[in-house]
This record gives C-alpha cells, sequence and structure tokens, in this order.
C-alpha cells in the first residue's frame, strides 16, 4: 500500500497556492546580483515595518527561549483597544490566512457552500476544497464584487460568504455603504466573513461593529503583513461576532503567534504615523504606476490598495520577460490572463519597472512584425 492510498482523498486533488519567487531563487536562475532585483510580486511594504516595531522584534528575541503568551493577551488588548472592541472579540492568527482556515475547521462540512467572488483572493477557494466544502464562484462584472449577484447565489447549503475589500488580485473595492447593507441583508445562519487585509490604504473602511453589536453573525479579518510591513512574521487577527471567536479559538493552536510576532505587532499599531506615512507614500506611488502605464497605452484597473493589475496583452510571457532582467511581477490565471499584478514599489522600483515594461514591450511588438 502505498501513501496516497492512506491519505484523506481530497488532498490528492488539492490544488496548491504558488507564491511569488523570492529574489534570491530569481537572481541565482538568471545570474543576477541580488541587489538588482526587484520585487513587486507579493504586495509587501516596500518602506518596510516601523523602526519602532523592528526594536520591539529585537527586544522580544532576549527571550526567544520562552514559550510566547499562549492567548496574545497583551497584543488582543493592545488591538481591542485601538478598534475599541472587546479582548474577547479578538483572536490572533499566523496571519490572517489561518483565520480563514479556521472558519474552515470550525464551520464547513461536506457539502457546505462558500460563496466567492471569481476574481478573489484563491484561498477562500482552497479552504473550502480541502475542508470538503463546495466554493460557489460569482461573477465580478468589472472585477467589482456585485453584492446583489452575490445576495442572488445564496442556498440553503451557503454557510460563508468571503468578501475582500479592497480586493486581491483586481485592487477594487466596494463602498462602506455597500458593505454594510450587504451585511445587514444576510440570513441569520451565513456567516459574513470580511477580508480587511487593505484596509488601512482606504480613507474610511466601512465600520461593522454596530452590526457585531447587534449578535451579527460577523466575522472581520486583518494582517500585519501589508501596510505594517511584517509579512517575514506572520501575525493577523480577527475580530467580530463573540460566539464566532470563541469556538475559533477552540480549533486554533497553542502558541500558534509567536512571541516576536506579538511584540513588533504591539509596537507597530502604536506607530501611527509611520502608517499614515506608508498610505500617503503609497498614494503617490499608485499615481506613478497609473500615469506611467497611461503614457505606455497600457490600460489598467483603478486599484484601492498597494498593487495594480494592468493589462499587458499577454501576462505570462510579459511576466518572464521581465523576471529575467530581474523584475518580479505576479502573472494571473487564465481567465485574467492578460493582465499583470505588480506591487506599488519605492518611487526608483516603480520607475525601474514601467521602464522595463517598456523596452519587454516594444521586444514584443518588434518581434510581431
Amino acid at each position: 500500500m502505498n501513501l496516497t492510498q492512506l491519505a484523506n482523498p481530497r488532498i490528492l486533488e488539492q490544488p496548491i497556492y504558488l507564491p511569488g519567487k523570492p529574489i534570491e531563487d530569481v537572481a541565482r536562475e538568471h545570474n543576477l546580483a541580488i541587489q538588482d532585483v526587484c520585487k513587486l510580486a507579493s504586495n509587501e511594504n516596500p518602506w518596510g515595518a516601523s523602526p519602532k516595531a523592528i526594536q520591539a522584534g529585537c527586544d522580544a528575541l532576549k527571550n526567544v527561549h520562552l514559550y510566547p503568551e499562549g492567548s496574545g493577551f497583551e497584543l488582543r488588548k493592545k488591538i481591542s483597544s485601538f478598534h475599541n472592541l472587546k479582548s474577547e472579540q479578538i483572536i490572533l492568527g499566523n496571519g490572517s490566512n489561518e483565520i480563514i482556515e479556521l472558519l474552515g475547521h470550525v464551520f464547513l462540512n461536506d457539502g457546505d457552500e462558500v460563496i466567492v467572488g471569481e476574481h478573489a483572493f484563491v484561498i477562500y477557494k482552497l479552504t473550502a476544497l480541502l475542508m470538503g466544502a463546495v466554493p460557489v464562484s460569482v461573477p465580478m462584472p468589472n472585477l467589482v464584487h456585485d453584492l446583489e449577484l452575490i445576495k442572488n447565489a445564496i442556498s440553503k447549503k451557503t454557510k460563508l460568504i468571503f468578501l475582500p475589500s479592497p480586493n486581491n488580485p483586481t485592487g477594487t473595492a466596494n463602498s462602506s455603504e455597500e458593505i454594510i447593507s450587504f451585511a445587514s441583508s444576510l440570513p441569520e445562519d451565513v456567516i459574513f466573513c470580511l477580508d480587511e487585509a487593505y484596509a488601512e490604504y482606504l480613507e474610511e473602511p466601512p465600520d461593522l461593529r454596530p452590526l457585531i453589536d447587534q449578535g451579527r453573525k460577523i466575522i472581520a479579518m486583518r494582517t500585519f503583513s501589508k501596510i505594517h510591513g511584517l509579512a517575514g512574521l506572520r501575525i493577523g487577527f480577527g475580530y467580530g461576532n463573540q460566539e464566532i471567536v470563541e469556538l475559533l479559538q477552540k480549533a486554533r493552536q497553542p502558541f500558534n503567534v509567536n512571541a516576536i510576532a506579538q511584540a513588533a505587532a504591539i509596537a507597530a499599531l502604536e506607530d501611527k504615523d509611520w502608517v499614515s506615512n506608508c498610505r500617503d507614500l503609497n498614494q503617490s506611488g499608485l499615481k506613478q504606476m497609473q500615469d506611467g502605464f497611461q503614457k505606455l497605452g497600457l490600460s489598467f484597473i483603478p486599484s484601492y490598495a498597494n498593487f495594480i493589475l494592468v493589462n499587458v496583452g499577454n501576462g505570462e510571457k510579459v511576466f518572464q520577460s521581465l523576471q529575467k532582467i530581474g523584475i518580479i511581477t505576479r502573472p494571473m490565471s487564465k481567465d485574467l490572463g492578460e493582465y499583470l499584478r505588480i506591487s506599488i514599489g519605492t518611487e526608483n522600483e516603480n520607475e525601474k519597472v514601467l521602464g522595463a515594461l517598456k523596452i519587454v514591450l516594444n521586444n514584443s511588438m518588434a518581434s510581431n512584425d
């Protein structure tokens, strides 16, 4: 008997999430110096983490021989104060991805349905499949979540609805009014999961706390990986209906969030100036990229996040050409095959990718003549 016969059959058919290539791999494969490789593929903060967060993480390393505080008491206390919530309404995760997986473990059974946008973050679909549930993909006209179409897709089997706003990979967002109205209209037996990984880039994220206080079945997720620049520490959190959080806590592994991540996240929340500055720099970078695309004659999807989707005709071909010269971007799946997703970098990085795009696209046009 081989191992596949012993494995859960769902694992054998489970799709695999492929992250962007590391800088070191691209440098080695294309004989480039590491410092010459520009990674704009994973929506990371190019200005890094707050110096205060880095210092707090370094200080925490002095006690790395000890287990972290298992409940994340101090970090949950800081988050609850920051967002005017009770600590009992907050759960910490090894990135917000873990919160998505915990929702699957706790609420999904074979045959349950999970509603997702057709161009939404793929992890929702992968989680549903892993748990034996059925992902129900809803069209996204103009690459924006249509909340009426989502509502119409609800059936007696619907258990979870995932809505990312801003959405990865399209960068589009629903208005606060739309989201609040939508959440208010859902049936009592459906759990609304709002993914706010990029919420800090919005001027006014939706405030679901009044609905949560009413007892609505709502859970929202945030991460320290994006604007806070702590992607390498894998730290995120969920907040919402206290009963939902209590059930998720039962499925959470002990010590799922390490001590260095907890300390750095506390300091990151305290450094509001750093977050504000990164938001402003990102807005400038978005404008720089959009202006550059227009000069190149490229259409793009206006973004509310720290990345942008641009139509380059053949996304995979342009991705490969850029990577050979040290520019790492993100190609899309077949249904968005003409696009590349490009993270917003520093001013110099943005200029570098725009210059490289011009060369690659001109070479492509010349070879087609």
